[in-house]
């Protein structure tokens, strides 16, 4: 049902989509023949249309997208300029980099000529009954005057001048994820010939935007990171980003983030109290740990790639929770059954809560065997049992059913009716992204058989576990 739902959310979602671009692209592309009256100038939908010649083009030249267009303009005293351009906002130009007021160079410096929206207003007849109105309040005519404007590069829309250069009929993305001060872009195959032409463009209509990167491969499931190529702008990798309110610094290139798991990353937090324990199985550069620190939990957090462990290392102490953080860089399974296992039995005694979090979606549901038999002696009672958030992606038609199936198997107990199911986020079509939340049932972490199979993870080269250190 829920797979429905959001193939329906994502259906309704394309389709806006689809409407709004239909309404663009018949803006850009509508050929209407001109002739000098206002109302036939704004029919003329290819006002905002670059020059044809740049159609193609794979380097850059900013002054080729110059052109001038006509412009419907109300020549209004400067004593109620103020009071018509608000009363008038809804009808008047906007454009990026163009002013709505501007000199008249027919009259004196009392007057100004306002520019008007031409897909608005092609005749005295196109104002709403407000505004005409208000306009008869201030004693400004309404009758319209033609202007001359010139349009450059800097007026244009990202989507209008990647439309202007890409071949007809493909698709135009410029869509990307900002970690930042850099874009990140995955370009389709018909894209590349473009690509350093589409990343100056992104770094150009995006202030902030510093670096455009395009990723070149899948990502390594070992490191969770992949191979990049910078498309435009500087080569640093090192970003600095806010999320919830914490600061992370991180090397892109070298580490996993994902900008879109913000959401995630604060529904999971805000179910830690002070004086839990969270143990972060795959905890990257720490979106998991370190706000768990700050809420006043005490958090085991640990990740195979050193420089993620690195990183982590750093934003610990970046957000002066390294106190409260001990770090570790091993394998997952090494972890659950080294560090995580000689805290777990005086935790299981304790009254605060026990969190484990486990995300790594492409293979934490296989590390769940890890659980299996991790303790030997039963304690008295089990209101201490740890929580598990383990994150898994599926590409079934009952995601939910799927995972929860998945993890049953890899307990080697039956989770039906003993989890509960959150969607995150869809990955890709048919794709989602799914967090199965349970206690761990005393029958699995209390059996007699273990199992060993080994990981999909390889064993880190230097394994260690401190506290957190100055990154040096």
């Amino acid at each position: 049902m829920l797979r429905f739902l959001s193939r329906t959310f994502a259906s309704v979602q394309t389709q806006r989509k689809l409407d709004s671009a239909a309404v663009l692209q018949s803006s850009l592309l509508s050929d209407s023949a001109s002739s000098g009256s206002i109302e036939r100038t704004v029919m003329e939908h290819k006002l905002y249309r670059p020059p044809p010649e740049v159609r193609g083009m794979t380097s850059l030249d900013k002054d080729a997208f110059t052109q001038t267009i006509t412009v419907p303009a109300l020549q209004v005293p400067t004593g109620v300029l103020n009071k018509v351009v608000k009363s008038l906002k809804k009808s008047t130009i906007q454009r990026p980099g163009v002013h709505r007021v501007v000199q008249d160079k027919e009259e004196s410096s009392s007057f100004r000529l306002v520019l008007l929206d031409p897909h608005r207003v092609s005749s005295a007849g196109s104002f709403s009954e407000a505004e005409a109105e208000a306009l008869r309040s201030f004693g400004v005519s309404e009758e319209l005057k033609q202007y001359e404007l010139k349009l450059t590069y800097d007026n244009l829309k990202t989507e209008e001048v990647l439309e202007a250069v890409l071949p007809q009929g493909q698709d135009v993305t410029s869509a990307f994820s900002r970690v930042g001060h850099i874009a990140h872009m995955n370009l389709r195959d018909h894209q590349l010939p473009y690509k350093n032409l589409i990343g100056q463009v992104i770094m150009d209509k995006n202030p902030g935007v510093t670096c455009v990167v395009n990723k070149t491969n899948m990502i390594d499931s070992t490191y969770r990171n992949f191979k990049m190529e910078v498309l435009a702008g500087e080569e640093n990798m090192v970003a600095k980003v806010k999320e919830n309110g914490v600061t992370y610094e991180f090397d892109f290139s070298r580490v996993y983030w994902n900008s879109r798991l913000s959401t995630e990353h604060q529904r999971v937090v805000q179910l830690v109290k002070r004086g839990d324990t969270v143990f972060d199985v795959f905890a990257g550069v720490g979106p998991f740990a370190v706000p768990a620190a700050r809420v006043g939990a005490k958090v085991l957090a640990n990740d195979l790639n050193p420089e993620s462990h690195r990183w982590l290392q750093h934003n610990c102490k970046l957000n002066k929770v390294e106190s409260k953080v001990q770090t570790f860089n091993l394998d997952g399974r090494d972890f659950i059954r080294g560090p995580l296992k000689q805290e777990l039995p005086a935790l299981l005694k304790g009254q605060s809560a026990v969190h484990v979090v486990m995300n790594l979606p492409v293979l934490a549901l296989e590390f769940l065997d890890a659980f299996r038999g991790l303790l030997q002696l039963e304690p008295p009672c089990e209101q201490n049992l740890p929580t598990v958030h383990c994150y898994g992606f599926s590409k079934d038609d009952n995601p939910e059913a799927d995972v929860v199936e998945r993890a049953s198997r890899s307990l080697g107990f039956p989770l039906e009716d003993k989890c509960s199911v959150h969607f995150v986020r869809n990955v890709a079509p048919n794709k989602d992204m799914m967090c199965v939340r349970f206690t761990v049932p005393k029958e699995v972490l209390f059996c007699s058989e273990a199992k060993t199979e080994p990981s999909e993870e390889p064993a880190p080269k230097r394994p260690k576990c401190e506290d957190s250190p100055n990154l040096t």
